[in-house]
């Protein structure tokens, strides 16, 4: 049996989507492209435009990035016609989706840097807003990405760059189909693309299903007009995942229907009917009028609830959207998020002065905290200012809702407007069985929110990589005198004393410095430890600082902690601060002298280690620290965030462990009680997807919360969950290695044997084995039991066997032969570059080298430093080079400390030297092709011929135009992956 063509995938889809409402077209090239575009845009609009008017739209459309071109589709062009007159020009209608007039058309050709050929393209008013890429069954729908990542490098901003203004992406080979946002961050991994399911969590995977969901006209109108959001801060689109989509939708038609049950109840007389202590009003007949969203920590609540928020406040009849949350550290970071979706979509209320204020104004959406909100409408002075929303429509929406959300002011706030509705969004729900008593009993999320309206968990979220698994370690750090076994648990000497001495805190500190490098790919991700009271972190940061004074460690730590005594976490229970406990802090009730001192002389210390200027004593001091501290954590992410600026650990007893995202957090070390909620709230800090490396999120426990781990993992998923959440025990993954080996020797027994690979299929055969013991090995190496004994393979035999996987990568990458199966294959390249292994590594080696006079040793030496360089992703392309140096220039070099000053001055001479060699060969204009390589570096983005052409003395002919364009393209590449990538480190 054949395996099914691309061709006829592609031809299917089409007449699919015609089916569906599409109106085919064909358009081969671009000016086919923008006939087509007049055309749609004024049977559109319903005008006739000139060939002036045309080009000023053109003009218009012609401006700008991706995320810049997006606000353009969603805005309006005042066009000044021929006759004088203006006209505002649309180019989509977000409201009404049935008139937008949808096209369907494939094998687009553009001309860029390479010409190439889009597959199935869909048209939305002329203009090119959803492009499909397409893989025969069987290929992996990683190579459609990498395809669409191509294009978007070499081809879609071309001439007039209409390509730009794609808002969604779909990947499919036929029997799996993703989608994912169109745009220019070069962070972008298939780690951000997205299946496509159903209300119940169930992926449409098949390529037939899903078009029949996701790219019918209607629905696709609604995807592109309320569900792609623009990012301000990034400059980038996001696009919401099916859950997001049908959360939101449930809440919004939850608000709409309670318009008709209001008037009905007022016909009854019933509309005022009292609130019971429940806080709920439930009128005789009425419906349930609240809800809650159970989406798992780390899906993107955040996003949602923004959305939700969004489309509430264009709803006439609701008056205000008041988003809350229970913390000053949530409320600056719920306010930012929402900003950076869309710019000033929130005000800040410094106050409760400022919160009235906006209770007072035209302000729609306000975001504040639990505490400010009571503080508005029970003091008398604030109460009557806004006295007069007490019957409009007001819809409350609470961030994390299984935090302080069930106490008075709960009631209070349920109690005073009449005509509210509440919605809570949490990814931890209070169960019976984890839920606190207080002064009106237990009270769970259904209590206070009545219905879940969306449910998302943990598994749904790990089976469909929107979050990681965990890897959860527990360490035994003290045991009874004179005691062997190794099975009595830690509780039963958890006393206090035990537990807070200095010795067992010392060895949790020496610990932590042993493994940091190991679990966080040798800094590359931070960490946060997380500990039980303020006074413990005082002394575990004293201990760390002792440390690195005495030349222990390098590590950059620093804390935050609010100076007070009740951050002691009541009786270190794990749980979160509730109304009480924030009460008496805001009432100055446990003001620490001593906490307040030490937190002073820490934030010296931060002000020190990365060169900023934080005044703790100023009036904003303590919020531009919290506000500098999280920023430095999330912009790890960035691709040109500074090495110099990155923290390594982060000291907090309960502030971050709830409702921060840092994707560049891996690892948590944990030496503090924790249960239920706060235990998954605290974990969850470190399983963000960001890329390929990041397998897992690492979690080191230095107390025995075994039980209480399974207990949460049951209570917020399911008691067979555990396979699933977790990473299976050393032993298993070691097992997994042995049996992905044996499968490699099937295919080549030694490494001399793949040389004697002689067909395409054996050549992939070894690629996927290959690649499947680097993904094993990539965890693996994460274990704080691995050693390479414990393998059947030796750490060699994986260098060699890795120098013949990255050799038919590069045959590959430089072959001219485009129907290759090996063309469509991932490398995962990144899994096998190591941080450790760098040029001022390869330094050292060189000056280790130098000291020794054995001329066997010598030669040993310099075999290791040649084949690392060889194994290595970055330095390979530099081994011819670096191994000149070591032959010329190391012997004459007599003072090791001036190797490295040495090394930069002979790179930099051969960088000129190479340089030149191209330009004379290809009789380039120096200074010109030298402003290319920067722009190429700056951009990421291939010059286009004419660019390179250019620079050239003397314009080729129309014959020989595209293949010097393309050698001179590709000697510029091999040039900047010599000596530019890498030369950093």
């Amino acid at each position: 049996m054949t395996t099914q063509s691309e061709a006829i995938l592609e031809n299917n889809l089409i007449q699919q989507l015609v089916g569906l409402g599409y109106a085919p077209v064909r358009i081969n090239d671009e000016a086919a492209m923008l006939v087509n575009l007049q055309c749609q845009l004024e049977a559109f609009n319903g005008l006739k435009f000139s060939e002036r008017e045309f080009e000023s739209i053109l003009n218009h459309l012609g401006k700008g990035n991706v995320f810049e071109r997006a606000k353009l589709l969603r805005d309006r062009f005042e066009l000044h016609t021929d006759d004088e007159e203006v006209r505002y020009i649309r180019f989509f209608n977000p409201a009404e989706p049935e008139k937008n007039l949808f096209q369907v058309t494939n094998q687009i050709t553009v001309e860029g840097v390479h010409k190439n050929r889009y597959d199935v393209t869909l048209l939305v008013n002329g203009l090119p807003l959803v492009q499909i890429e397409l893989k025969r069954r069987g290929i992996e729908l990683k190579e459609a990405f990498n395809q669409i990542d191509r294009y978007k490098q070499s081809s879609f901003w071309t001439d007039r760059g209409l390509f730009q203004f794609v808002q969604l992406f779909v990947i499919s080979n036929g029997v799996n189909t993703k989608y994912y946002a169109n745009n220019t961050i070069k962070a972008l991994t298939f780690k951000q693309t997205f299946f496509w399911a159903d209300v119940s969590n169930r992926n449409i995977t098949d390529l037939e299903p899903f078009a029949n969901s996701f790219l019918k006209p209607t629905f696709l109108s609604t995807m592109l007009s309320q569900y792609i959001v623009l990012n301000e801060t990034h400059k980038m689109l996001m696009v919401l995942r099916p859950y997001q989509v049908y959360a939101v939708e449930a809440i919004v038609k939850r608000v709409k229907a309670w318009e008709g049950v209001s008037e009905a109840l007022e016909d009854t007389g019933q509309a005022s009917a009292d609130l019971s202590n429940s806080t709920l009003r439930e009128p005789q007949g009425s419906v349930e009028n609240n809800g809650y969203i159970w989406h798992t920590t780390g899906s993107g609540k955040t996003l949602t609830s923004f959305k939700a928020s969004q489309i509430l406040t264009k709803l006439p009849e609701i008056k205000k959207v008041v988003f809350v949350v229970d913390r000053k550290d949530l409320d600056f970071q719920t306010m930012e998020e929402f900003n950076n979706f869309k710019k000033g979509s929130v005000d800040i209320t410094a106050n409760t002065t400022g919160l009235v204020n906006q209770f007072k104004d035209e302000t729609k959406l306000i975001v504040t905290t639990i505490q400010k909100l009571n503080n508005a409408i029970s003091k008398g002075h604030y109460e009557k200012s806004i006295s007069h929303l007490q019957n409009e429509r007001v819809v409350f929406i609470f961030d994390e809702c299984h935090r302080s959300q069930f106490g008075d002011t709960h009631r209070r706030i349920a109690q005073y407007f009449k005509n509210h509705q509440l919605f809570g969004f949490t990814g931890t729900p209070i169960f019976a069985d984890n839920a606190m008593s207080n002064e009106l009993g237990k009270r769970t999320t259904k209590d206070l929110f009545q219905t879940c309206l969306h449910k998302y968990v943990i598994t749904d979220a790990i089976r469909d990589q929107n979050v990681l698994r965990f890897h959860v370690e527990y360490y035994r750090t003290v045991k009874r005198k004179g005691e062997i076994t190794e099975d009595t648990k830690v509780e039963d000497i958890d006393t206090k004393e035990v537990l807070e001495s200095d010795e067992r805190m010392e060895k949790v500190v020496d610990h932590i410095i042993q493994y940091h490098d190991q679990k966080t790919h040798n800094r590359a991700y931070s960490a946060m430890f997380a500990v039980s009271s303020i006074p413990n972190l005082i002394r575990y940061y004293d201990i760390f600082k002792a440390k690195k004074e005495a030349g222990q460690h390098d590590l950059r730590v620093a804390t935050i902690f609010s100076y007070g005594a009740n951050e002691e976490d009541d009786v270190d229970r794990g749980a979160l601060p509730d109304d009480v406990t924030m009460a008496r802090e805001a009432a100055g009730e446990y003001v620490s002298t001593h906490s307040r001192d030490k937190l002073f002389a820490f934030v010296d210390d931060y002000n020190a280690m990365f060169g900023v200027k934080l005044d703790m004593k100023s009036d904003t001091g303590y919020e531009r620290y919290f506000q500098d501290l999280s920023q430095r954590m999330k912009n790890r992410e960035k691709a040109n965030f500074p090495d110099s600026d990155r923290l390594d650990i982060l000291l907090v007893v309960n502030m971050f462990l709830t409702g921060f995202d840092a994707k560049k957090l891996n690892t948590l070390y944990v030496d503090k009680n924790l249960k239920h909620h706060g235990l998954i709230q605290a974990y969850s800090r470190t399983n963000r997807i960001l890329n390929e490396q990041k397998s897992q999120g690492n979690i080191l426990c230095y107390r025995n919360l075994k039980s209480a781990t399974d207990e949460a993992i049951a209570l917020f998923s399911n008691k067979e969950a555990k396979e699933v959440i977790f990473l299976p025990e050393y032993e298993k993954m070691v097992e997994g290695f042995s049996k992905a080996f044996a499968e490699l020797l099937k295919i080549a027994p030694t490494v001399k044997s793949v040389n004697n690979l002689e067909s395409e299929e054996e050549i992939l055969q070894f690629v996927q084995a290959f690649r499947e013991l680097i993904r094993l090995r990539n965890v693996l190496k994460t274990y704080t039991e691995f050693t390479w004994d414990d393998l059947p393979m030796s750490e060699q035999a994986f260098a060699d066997y890795s120098s013949k996987y990255q050799d038919i990568r590069e045959s590959v990458k430089h072959s001219k032969e485009k129907v290759s199966i090996l063309n469509d294959v991932d490398f995962e390249v990144e899994l096998l570059h190591r941080d450790e292994v760098n040029v001022a590594y390869i330094l050292k080696l060189l000056a280790q080298q130098k000291k020794t006079d054995d001329k066997t040793e010598k030669e040993r030496q310099k075999k290791q430093i040649l084949d690392m360089l060889k194994g290595e992703v970055e330095l390979r392309s530099k081994r011819d080079l670096i191994e000149k140096f070591i032959d010329e220039m190391l012997p004459h070099i007599s003072d090791l400390d001036s190797i490295e000053d040495e090394f930069k001055k002979y790179w930099e001479d051969q960088k000129v030297l190479a340089l030149n060699d191209i330009c004379q060969e290809e009789n380039l204009d120096r200074q010109q092709f030298s402003n290319l390589i920067e722009t190429y570096i700056f951009s990421g983005q291939e010059p286009l011929k004419e660019q390179v052409f250019a620079c050239l003395e003397q314009r080729p002919s129309i014959l020989q135009a595209r293949s010097i364009g393309e050698r001179i393209i590709e000697r510029m590449k091999e040039f900047v992956e010599v000596f530019v990538k890498g030369m950093t480190a």
